[in-house]
């Protein structure tokens, strides 16, 4: 194909469409001209030959030029900006700004032939409205006021902290069905917090999945990231279930132990048997009347997530009747506007009902595991995370549809670990509708996510900046990244952080550029620095002091098996074993043990392993090591306390291996419950470790840079 023409590659600069990118060795790529193009017609524009590229440029000219206001202004509390003012001739405007309070605070106008909008420093932060008003017309546009800098919340602005890293499905109790689930997690919260000092739990993405089989087992390829999986539902919990009538709650008390019988032996996590059982019993105390107080309850929930919860029950209800996949679905049905919709959610309200009630009961479980774990003393509480993306046949794709761009997968470029790149098969939100929408579908996914949070992890954080759009059917190398509006989300990110008072976390391994990791620390935004990848510019192990002091720091991840596991090597093993390795396993072995002993020998010295020390010892001076570095946050893997060795999931993999199906367990891989861990030994052990070396080493409270 053709090089790009200067209109093309013009009109793909001004929509942030990457033409050329440098790779992970630094050698500038040029992208091919197919990619751009293929690219530019997912955001909706026609620029398949010189003359539509040239008209296409000139429409977003003439767009940018003769608006009345841009749609959506985000600026930080503390600088003044100045909006232009567009499409009127030069005719005298006034300007003002609606508060969200309702209060009005007027606006100057500057400048004669090109007028803006001074935006003052001191506006309140919130969702606001600029309004211009000319002899003619009227505008708005919606403004955004975040704060510049993200403090620290309560304890944590002038302590270190540590807590635990779990995923939760693997955590599982006497009581639960065969997966952990949020009562597993406030128990979890409360022994952690009250038994060992810790001050969090950071908790794989809870988010939701398919109501019916096969259930997506990846936490991080959900159906929906606003809404939450019901497989996590505690029934016992819920108030009705103990006014169930005798021959229900038998049935219910049956399901549960059948349940276990099947499960109890099984070395995976089987999450479409234990969501048949819930779902059967879940249906039985959905039938038993609430309380006018729970009613209440209910009713107000629904309001507050008014048509977002009502578009995603009704695709949980589709879903029920017409299978996972919406691009399958009736014509009719494949938009949530469409009157074939509305006519089906009116046919179907007891269905739709049921799935609006287990949002709520899902609310509630995740308030009362937030609440324990303050009450236990927990400075932070429970962690969320969020994933990058979302399943392309998902809630979210449906309901969002006119957000998301069509034929384009998320992935990541070809790198040192992976050569042909990757391809997550997620749908990319489309810039520019997020703009158009005042970033509404966004600010409201976080907001949700925090709401019983006191902190939030961003997985990939860098797709704040830019993404690596895949075109369908092209290979993952054949992509190119797409520029996002850093400013506004990491803004609106930090807004809705701070008026929840909690903290966030963003994943900033691999390639990443530098400029944004400052940018992130400028906002107050902590990074993530994993042990094994803290290397210098030769490539030796990054001494403890020169680690960064805005991170959360761990030893490993849910993507490297747990420590005991990692010393053995057991990642080259299994990736041998599975055909995953580019080069000779003799080879791959040489170098992992190379790496691991440049590691070790750091570690001796400073004086934290002893030449002797065995796996548990070994394990026990990494995490000691982590209290010699400036981070703010330590993560222990409860992996790593419970001295498992299998990894929760194998990047490459798909069926080759049980990723996110593997249930926590001990050293000799017998699977073992949150009863078990709370009565061993190991975890007073480490947690006393931890406690006496971090609070010696006290920190100033942050400032804003």
């Amino acid at each position: 194909m053709h090089e790009l023409t200067d209109a093309q590659r013009e009109l793909a600069r001004a929509y942030g469409v990457a033409t050329e990118y440098d790779d992970w060795r630094g050698k500038p790529v040029v992208v091919p001209t197919g990619t751009v193009l293929a690219v530019l017609a997912a955001l909706g524009l026609d620029a398949g030959d010189a003359d539509k590229a040239v008209a296409a440029l000139s429409a977003f000219r003439d767009r940018q030029r003769t608006q009345p206001l841009p749609p959506c202004v985000v600026t930080r509390q503390g600088v003044p900006v100045e909006v232009p003012l567009g499409g009127r001739g030069g005719a005298p405007a006034k300007a003002w700004f609606e508060l969200e309070d309702d209060a009005r605070v007027d606006a100057p106008v500057v400048g004669g032939a090109a007028p803006t909008v001074v935006v003052p420093g001191d506006l309140p932060l919130g969702y606001h409205t600029i309004h211009a008003r000319w002899p003619d017309g009227t505008a708005t546009s919606t403004l955004i006021v975040t704060p510049p800098f993200l403090d620290l919340p309560g304890a944590v602005a002038t302590r270190r902290a540590w807590g635990l890293a779990a995923q939760l499905y693997s955590v599982r109790s006497r009581d639960s069905w065969g997966v952990g689930d949020l009562a597993d997690l406030a128990t979890l919260a409360t022994w952690s917090g009250s038994a060992l000092g810790a001050d969090f739990v950071l908790v794989n993405p809870l988010s939701a999945a398919e109501p019916v089989p096969p259930m997506e087992p990846s936490p991080y390829l959900p159906s929906s990231r606003r809404f939450t999986n019901p497989l996590y539902l505690r029934v016992e919990d819920i108030p009705e279930y103990a006014d169930l009538p005798p021959v229900d709650l038998a049935e219910a008390e049956t399901l549960r132990a059948e349940v276990h019988h099947r499960l109890d032996a099984l070395d995976a996590i089987d999450r479409d048997t234990v969501w048949a059982a819930k779902a059967a019993a879940l249906r039985l105390v959905h039938a038993v009347p609430r309380t006018p107080e729970r009613e209440r309850a209910y009713r107000d929930y629904v309001r507050r997530e008014a048509d977002a919860l009502h578009d995603f029950a009704t695709w949980c209800a589709l879903v029920e009747g017409y299978g996972a996949d919406w691009h399958h679905w009736p014509a009719g049905l494949r938009h949530p506007d469409l009157p074939e919709v509305t006519a089906f959610r009116n046919g179907h309200g007891e269905a739709v009902e049921r799935h609006r009630w287990l949002q709520w009961l899902l609310d509630e479980q995740l308030a009362s595991a937030q609440t324990s774990a303050r009450q236990a003393g927990m400075a932070v509480g429970v962690m969320h995370d969020l994933a990058v993306g979302v399943h392309h046949a998902g809630a979210d794709a449906w309901t969002l549809q006119d957000t998301f761009a069509e034929g384009i997968h998320v992935g990541a470029p070809p790198d040192e670990f992976n050569q042909v790149g990757q391809d997550w098969s997620q749908p990319p939100w489309r810039p520019d509708r997020l703009v158009e929408n005042a970033y509404t579908p966004y600010r409201e996914l976080i907001r949700a996510l925090l709401r019983h949070a006191g902190a939030l992890r961003i997985d990939h954080i860098i797709g704040l900046f830019r993404l690596w759009w895949v075109p369908q059917g092209a290979s993952p190398d054949q992509g190119t990244y797409v520029r996002y509006d850093h400013e506004a989300l990491v803004g609106i990110l930090a807004l809705e952080a701070h008026r929840a008072g909690a903290l966030v976390v963003g994943e900033d391994l691999g390639n990443v550029e530098p400029s944004a990791r400052a940018y992130l620390a400028e906002r107050g935004i902590l990074g993530t620095s994993l042990l094994w990848f803290e290397r210098d510019a030769d490539g030796h192990p990054l001494p403890a002091q020169k680690w960064r002091e805005c991170s959360l720091a761990s030893v490993t991840t849910h993507d490297l098996p747990p420590t005991a596991g990692y010393l053995a090597g057991e990642h080259v093993e299994l990736r041998d074993r599975l055909g995953l390795l580019t080069r000779p396993v003799e080879d791959e072995r040489a170098a992992d043990e190379a790496d691991r002993a440049a590691w070790l020998n750091e570690l001796r010295d400073e004086g934290v392993l002893a030449d002797d020390a065995g796996t548990e010892d070994t394990v026990t001076a990494l995490y000691r090591y982590l209290t010699r570095t400036p981070a703010r946050l330590l993560a222990v893997a409860l992996t790593d306390v419970v001295g498992d060795r299998r990894i929760q999931n194998q990047p490459g993999t798909t069926d080759e291996y049980p990723n996110w199906r593997v249930p926590l367990s001990g050293p000799d891989g017998r699977p073992v419950l949150l009863e078990e861990v709370m009565a061993a030994r190991r975890p007073a052990e480490l947690a006393a470790m931890l406690t006496s070396h971090l609070q010696p080493a006290s920190a100033e409270p942050r400032t804003s840079p």
